[in-house]
């Protein structure tokens, strides 16, 4: 840390990350920026950027994101996400809080086997269409979606950005982390709904005549495209399945992912042009420019001297090192975008874990996944999936505001960080 690249490339960092929380200006910008600056500084260079292993973009990240928001660009189209909002609504008699179980589980399904993200952008439209029938706020059902979405995307590799960024760090495969994080996932979305009853028992008011209005809608309407649909769903089942035979296929997530979205535009009648207007560009674009200034991090030395104090710190305590970061996590998370913290915090883990000579059961990484995808529940910014479904209520004139989604954000937060720490000690430590 003595020289001035070092400095200078904390300062950059700093000021990417502090313009990220004011939300003057927008994150891919500072993201782009902050990565042009690191390349002006020289803290690294157009090799270590673009072809580097270990401080370069994470092509495996980005590809497999594009390739699952195309194949649900696709699904998009059919209608099925339309379909699965208004049977469930029905199923539930129209009675508020059983809407908000249906719409909350579905969520979190959905997070776990797409990503949180493309998953509340669906199912956030249809919820502010399903709350206006029913003449309910659509505030509570928004934030409580995406409490689900954070919490299920925990359960698998792909649910949640920051696993994806963790698996590519660790090499954790898929079934790693169904194994290790689906089960303390769903007992958390079980806690969820019964925290759901008590944080928002004001909104849950039945409506007899709006009740029998949505009753009559026909959920088959919604199906815009049934061949499609079937060829989706078919390509779906073929990706989740080759995500889960990874261990025994050896293809990157990100190929899988690829593959999937070429047969699906093969097979189907769906136009290339269209499903690329699908993918989140600039989600991609905030991606690469935030691996280059992570990269500028550790082409300096500056990562290796923050994992070398914190290994020194912890030292060979593995319980009291996993507590410890799980906290911190969940903190930070909160504070700013759990995709940053944990792409910064990734490489720090990776030093821990070497340090203690590989550890349990990877406990370290679960520690670090369950605790950022968990509190970036805690505020309006703690993760993507927050500041995407805040725009989408904005822009339909139900207006979220921070504090408002902060309330409830953090009782849930505290309350399934509390069980996430009592979970890695019981698996773990206890039952170890």
């Amino acid at each position: 840390m003595n020289d001035w690249h070092s400095w200078a490339a904390v300062v950059v960092f700093v000021g990417a990350y502090a313009l990220i929380i004011s939300e003057k200006i927008h994150r891919v910008a500072v993201a782009l920026g902050g990565a042009g600056l690191m390349l002006a500084i020289r803290a690294t260079d157009d090799k270590s950027a673009f072809y580097s292993v270990h401080s370069g973009i994470d092509w495996n990240v980005i590809f497999l994101l594009m390739g699952m928001m195309m194949i649900v660009g696709v699904l998009k189209k059919t209608g099925m996400f339309e379909y699965l909002a208004i049977w469930s609504v029905k199923r539930a008699r129209a009675k508020p809080f059983r809407v908000m179980t249906m719409l909350v589980v579905i969520t979190a399904v959905a997070s776990a086997l797409l990503d949180n993200v493309t998953t509340v952008l669906l199912i956030a439209p249809v919820t502010l269409l399903v709350c206006e029938r029913l003449a309910l706020p659509a505030a509570p059902f928004l934030i409580a979606e995406v409490f689900a979405s954070n919490i299920g995307g925990t359960a698998t590799l792909v649910g949640d950005p920051p696993n994806i960024i963790i698996a590519s760090r660790s090499g954790l495969t898929f079934n790693d982390f169904l194994v290790h994080l689906a089960p303390i996932s769903a007992i958390l979305v079980v806690v969820l709904v019964l925290l759901c009853r008590v944080l928002f028992r004001k909104t849950f008011v039945y409506d007899d005549d709006r009740a029998a209005e949505i009753m009559a809608l026909e959920e088959r309407e919604a199906i815009r495209d049934p061949r499609l649909l079937a060829q989706g769903l078919v390509v779906l089942a073929l990706v989740v399945a080759g995500f889960v035979l990874h261990p025994v296929l050896h293809y990157e997530p990100s190929v899988v992912a690829l593959l999937g979205a070429g047969l699906l535009i093969a097979v189907s009648s769906a136009e290339t042009g269209d499903v690329l207007k699908e993918v989140e560009w600039p989600t991609l674009a905030f991606f690469a420019g935030l691996f280059i200034m992570i990269g500028g991090l550790i082409e300096t030395g500056v990562i290796g001297e923050i994992s070398k104090q914190l290994a020194d710190a912890i030292g060979d305590n593995e319980l009291g090192g996993s507590m410890t970061l799980l906290s911190a996590s969940a903190v930070l998370s909160g504070i700013v975008d759990n995709i940053p913290y944990v792409a910064t915090m990734a490489p720090i883990t990776s030093d821990l874990v070497q340090n203690m000579g590989g550890g349990s059961d990877h406990v370290m990484w679960w520690a670090l996944a369950l605790g950022a995808d968990l509190g970036g529940n805690a505020t309006a910014i703690g993760a993507s999936a927050n500041v995407v479904v805040l725009g989408i209520a904005e822009r339909n004139r139900q207006p979220i505001s921070f504090w408002q989604f902060t309330k409830y954000g953090l009782v849930v937060t505290v309350v399934t960080v509390a069980i996430a720490l009592g979970y890695v000690w019981l698996r773990y430590f206890a039952l170890a």
